[in-house]
């Protein structure tokens, strides 16, 4: 009889304890420590075994090792493809998280229905009914996707033996259990264990395992913080329920950059990939409105065109107000008193917000001469042409820093149509024969005087 063993794990970081206590020595959160039973005994592996005995694995001499780039699998989703770094690799295990309701499920069914790959996509959430259903609506059917409704892995594993997928994905891997573990699915004992059976699937049989995954109320991924370290690769998926647009981050990669980004619209017959950001970042108006200037910053190798907004005026009640959207405050209070101490603009006694548009953050340092042209706009109430973009970091002293990757932003301005793109003198543009004017200026009274006299 297997030997049965209670221990006590924290139900936010997943720190186990001999005995109850009121308080995690971890995370410092209370009433978070819960009793779950573990059952010890020997497990077989994902399948059963074949009689080969598998050789150890031998050290190599690092010269030894094959340094061939990895094989990539095309998903099919142009925007997944980017955030992976390629596409999917084989023997690989993903992690999607993202709030309820925002398109997860309707992400990875979508891309099971395209992929050129025997998939199987088990769900623990929804009935084949619902999920067909769905199907119809996103796309045309796919004979190479399988539909399973399953929550214990090892009943997972046996229609994975019989019909021997190329993708598998899990929806969602807060509802597995196995049965070694003798406690409920969800818990930090069952989301260890079924990540780990998945994981060993993987590499055994290197097909590609993507997992959804729920999260709790701070945003982070629900159940213990080791899930994350055991995935290979980390989504996020990102938005507002109440807009069409989707935001997929990379949180963590092992095999491509985490600074891609890519865009999805919701629409009612699935997500639709925004392959121009600039679309949806810049809004389209009739007549030239003050407070507005165009900037280019990168989200890893893809640069985007993104539109600042900005409104001073008078502050009605005494205290000046700063108040910022999409844009790091911090970093408002330090340009506007460069343009005090350095430019001699007044702004003191004025109130002043700023909002990007689109509902994306941006971190890029080069957005601050287009914040610094679109608060001089609305101060002066003098539009800034719709020809003009701007690229450039302001430092202390007023003076404008050259940015990385100037020769990408100034051919993705060019692209969509802008006639003037103002840089730093310092930049290193090695661009020729363009249509579009590049300006190099050194400091920010050169951009004043040319935008407004």
């Amino acid at each position: 009889m297997a030997k049965v063993k209670t221990a006590f794990y924290c139900q936010n970081c997943g720190t186990q304890y001999a005995r109850w206590q009121g308080q995690c020595n971890a995370c410092k959160e209370w009433n978070t420590i819960v009793e779950e039973l573990i059952v010890k005994e020997d497990k077989p592996g994902w399948k059963a075994p074949t009689g080969e005995v598998k050789k150890a694995p031998k050290p190599l001499r690092i010269t030894e090792i094959d340094s061939a780039t990895e094989i990539r699998m095309d998903t099919g989703d142009g925007e997944l493809n980017r955030v992976l770094g390629g596409g999917l690799v084989p023997g690989s295990l993903t992690l999607l998280g993202g709030e309820p309701g925002i398109g997860k499920s309707t992400l990875l069914l979508q891309i099971s229905l395209k992929l050129p790959f025997r998939t199987l996509y088990v769900s623990g959430e929804e009935s084949q009914k619902q999920i067909k259903m769905r199907a119809e609506r996103i796309t045309a059917q796919a004979d190479n996707c399988f539909i399973l409704t399953e929550t214990k892995t090892q009943n997972i594993f046996r229609q994975i033996e019989a019909i021997d997928p190329e993708v598998v994905i899990i929806d969602s891997i807060q509802t597995l259990h196995s049965d070694y573990i003798e406690s409920s699915a969800g818990s930090i004992s069952q989301i260890r264990e079924t990540t780990a059976e998945l994981i060993k699937f993987a590499k055994e049989s290197n097909v590609p395992v993507i997992l959804i995954g729920h999260i709790t109320k701070d945003g982070s991924i629900a159940g213990p913080k080791i899930l994350e370290h055991m995935v290979d690769t980390v989504l996020q998926f990102e938005g507002d329920r109440n807009h069409v647009y989707r935001i997929l981050r990379s949180l963590k990669n092992r095999f491509g950059s985490t600074a891609e980004l890519g865009i999805y619209e919701m629409q009612g017959t699935g997500l639709r990939e925004v392959s121009n950001p600039s679309e949806i970042l810049i809004s389209h108006k009739d007549e030239e409105l003050s407070g507005t200037a165009i900037a280019t910053t990168m989200e890893g190798m893809r640069p985007l065109m993104v539109e600042i907004q900005a409104l001073v005026s008078t502050a009605v009640y005494g205290t000046p107000q700063r108040s910022t959207t999409g844009y790091n405050a911090k970093r408002l209070n330090m340009l506007l008193a460069v343009l005090e101490k350095r430019a001699g603009f007044r702004l003191g006694a004025k109130d002043v917000f700023l909002n990007i548009t689109g509902g994306i953050n941006v971190d890029d340092p080069a957005i601050d001469l287009a914040v610094v042209a679109a608060i001089l706009s609305s101060n002066e109430d003098i539009p800034v042409s719709k020809g003009y973009c701007f690229t450039g970091e302001i430092g202390l002293s007023g003076e404008i820093r050259p940015v990385n990757r100037v020769d990408q932003r100034i051919l993705e301005a060019e692209k969509l149509g802008f006639s003037t793109i103002f840089v730093s003198k310092y930049s290193k543009v090695s661009l020729k024969n363009t249509i579009i004017d590049i300006k190099q200026v050194g400091r920010i009274e050169d951009v004043a005087g040319y935008l407004f006299g």
